[in-house]
């Protein structure tokens, strides 16, 4: 299975997933979005086109609840008036004006969790957590609050989106895929996603980056007008501001990420 997160209207990076998906030989329901298709790329429309036609499994974002409900705002769960609250009016504006009614329509019939059975394991897909869409859940939540999440969802293993940024915290049952449409505030231009496959009665978990090509996602952004703030970290691989973020992940600002690769049992391989 090949999960990934936030493709965000980029893309740039969503045909590079596609690509690596078929380098790998994954396709159909093997391979999984953990919702918000569109939020601060300048290519929503043609995003959601490509992963229909591809007819990717999606699960649905906060900007996919919002858009097909054609809510006021994003839903992103930004505290009001924050930088990005206010950058999130104008993207999400564009959003709205950028994407059909029928894609509107299609996004209001996604599901708010999916979930399939590796290795005799239930594993559940989410965008945020059990009790909301928008729920932060980062490496650094404490892992009694992501085992709750996991028992209200009934499963072994959950694979969240929303964050931003990939982790496996698998003594709690809990990973984030990452996402493929901006960086992952690690100072890298990389995109981030998740491999599952079972292996000897057990599930190996893999986060591995992705590369796109972020200088033309930030070049259409500028030529729609969007945030340049958003812009910039196409190209920075650093995030505007840290708002969202805990002590945690804000002091690891700028810190390449790295490629894992272990078990769902904790041991590494």
């Amino acid at each position: 299975m090949l999960l990934y997160g936030g493709p965000y209207g980029n893309l740039q990076a969503t045909k590079a997933l596609l690509a690596e998906a078929d380098r790998l030989g994954i396709g159909g329901d093997d391979l999984i979005c953990t919702g918000d298709a569109v939020a601060y790329g300048a290519d929503p429309q043609p995003v959601c086109d490509l992963l229909r036609a591809r007819g990717v499994p999606v699960v649905m974002g906060n900007c996919e609840e919002s858009l097909g409900l054609d809510s006021g705002d994003c839903g992103c769960g930004f505290a009001d008036g924050s930088a990005c609250d206010v950058m999130a009016a104008h993207w999400f504006a564009y959003c709205r004006k950028a994407v059909n009614d029928e894609t509107r329509a299609w996004m209001g019939t996604l599901p708010r969790q999916l979930r399939f059975s590796m290795a005799g394991r239930q594993v559940a897909v989410v965008h945020g957590g059990a009790d909301a869409i928008n729920a932060y859940v980062f490496a650094s939540t404490p892992a009694a609050e992501k085992r709750r999440q996991c028992g209200l969802l009934g499963a072994d293993l959950v694979v969240g989106g929303h964050a931003g940024l990939p982790f496996a915290d698998v003594d709690a049952g809990w990973i984030n895929a990452g996402v493929i449409g901006l960086p992952a505030n690690d100072g890298t231009t990389r995109g981030w996603y998740a491999l599952l496959e079972p292996v000897d009665g057990d599930i190996r978990i893999e986060l591995r980056p992705l590369r796109f090509d972020h200088v033309a996602a930030a070049a259409r952004m500028r030529a729609k007008g969007l945030p340049e703030d958003y812009a910039r970290a196409m190209e920075t691989g650093l995030w505007p501001n840290c708002d969202i973020l805990p002590d945690a992940e804000t002091a690891a600002r700028g810190s390449a990420l790295s490629p894992r690769r272990l078990l769902l049992d904790s041991r590494t391989s």
